[in-house]
């Protein structure tokens, strides 16, 4: 998070998780298996989550754009560092991680897609750009990883609600809240 990806040493690595640099390699076999497998995790556990905010929300699409983007916001400011790495570091993976991630970024992508198109085609929303609509909205959210800080003017939760409104404003869909 510091240095990035090339600024930092395995032995700095290896050092800040108290292992020795053999320690560390028994675990990793290469300083790109350790980005691998933080990325990995941070595309994994968004998944998880995403998918399960779009579960508890039903076929009610707004509701499934309010948790969605509640999802996203809270994800990218309580696991800010992880998000970040995962965001900033994709130009650092080589071959069929970089491949990989790629997909699985792609994949997060489409259950936004989905919810605007969707919401646009049941009529509850009026965008008339519903593929860009979706993409603004997840670099929006996304982005909190880069500038939020705890302790901030405002806490995750209520990021996430003023993202909601937004967002809903953004799509066209009434800003009232929702139970």
């Amino acid at each position: 998070m510091e240095h990035g990806y090339h600024g930092t040493t395995i032995r700095t690595v290896a050092s800040r998780a108290e292992l020795s640099v053999p320690g560390l390699y028994y675990h990793y076999a290469s300083k790109q298996a350790l980005l691998v497998a933080i990325v990995s995790h941070a595309m994994e556990d968004l998944w998880r989550r995403s998918t399960a905010a779009l579960e508890e929300a039903g076929d009610d699409v707004p509701r499934r754009l309010d948790l969605l983007v509640e999802c996203l916001v809270l994800f990218h400011a309580y696991q800010r560092d992880l998000a970040f790495i995962a965001y900033s570091e994709i130009r650092s993976l080589t071959g069929e991680a970089r491949t990989t991630y790629i997909a699985a970024r792609d994949r997060q992508q489409r259950l936004m897609d989905r919810v605007i198109e969707d919401g646009v085609a049941r009529g509850e929303f009026t965008t008339p750009y519903p593929r860009e609509t979706a993409r603004a909205i997840v670099t929006m959210c996304t982005g909190v990883s880069q500038w939020y800080r705890a302790g901030g003017e405002h806490s995750p939760q209520e990021l996430a609600e003023r993202y909601r409104v937004m967002t809903r404003m953004t799509t066209g869909a009434p800003t009232a809240a929702r139970p």
